[in-house]
């Protein structure tokens, strides 16, 4: 173990500390383990925090959108000097980050291909661990008028009520709706699940005359397009 590495933020050179580095240069100075090491504050009998960011950003491939999924027992178990305190502060700013990128798509724009709706729904259901479905209810210009999050956990067709679905699409006006959901093993292929839910509520929303538009199955690095591929 070197001196350096048993350093505290305070006994580094002013140039090498993360706070005092941001006021000086700005926060684009800072990389993104020196961001992390403003969260955590300290790091251990071992190593610095500077240090123990970049062991946490190592962990996970130097790679936020992975640290973005860790959950505080798999941070605590796997970092030494990253007790509950540190790790319930590193998942509640990955939790920020998220909720800014729904907060600047607020002003939703118009849906005009399914890569739209890719750049709609990634930052909601892009890096999460369990299974989210939801629809995207829109106007006759394609414009997004709500997302509703019909069920988490799971998507078998005991979680679909496509009854009350239906009622959302008519009191929001609906004139279609796109289905959305994603697959956090990466895998991008539809389920015989995906497809009958998706047969299913297409079925119900033609008799409403709600037309379902397409299903977008989401991953990190990609999507999935029912309508691209002939699927509906």
């Amino acid at each position: 173990m070197t001196q350096y590495a048993k350093l505290s933020i305070k006994e580094l050179a002013v140039e090498d500390r993360p706070r005092e580095k941001m006021l000086h240069k700005g926060l684009t100075a800072l990389s993104d383990a020196e961001l992390l090491a403003i969260l955590l504050g300290s790091g251990s009998s071992r190593e610095s925090a500077v240090d123990l960011a970049r062991k946490i950003m190592a962990g996970f491939q130097n790679n936020l959108n992975l640290l973005g999924k860790a959950e505080i027992e798999q941070l605590q178990n796997r970092f030494h000097g990253v007790g509950q305190a540190k790790a319930v502060t590193i998942v509640a700013a990955m939790e920020l980050g998220r909720r800014r990128l729904l907060q600047e798509v607020l002003e939703l724009p118009q849906i005009k291909s399914s890569s739209d709706v890719y750049s709609l729904m990634q930052p909601v259901l892009g890096d999460l661990p369990h299974e989210e479905f939801w629809i995207l209810m829109l106007n006759r210009a394609n414009k997004v008028l709500q997302r509703y999050n019909v069920s988490k956990g799971g998507m078998t067709g005991t979680v679909i009520d496509v009854r009350l679905i239906l009622k959302k699409a008519l009191n929001c006006r609906a004139a279609s709706m796109i289905l959305s959901h994603n697959h956090p093993s990466g895998n991008l292929r539809p389920s015989d699940a995906d497809q009958r839910i998706t047969a299913k509520l297409k079925e119900a929303g033609k008799i409403m005359d709600i037309p379902v538009l397409d299903h977008v199955i989401v991953t990190d690095n990609g999507y999935f397009s029912f309508a691209d591929e002939g699927l509906l």
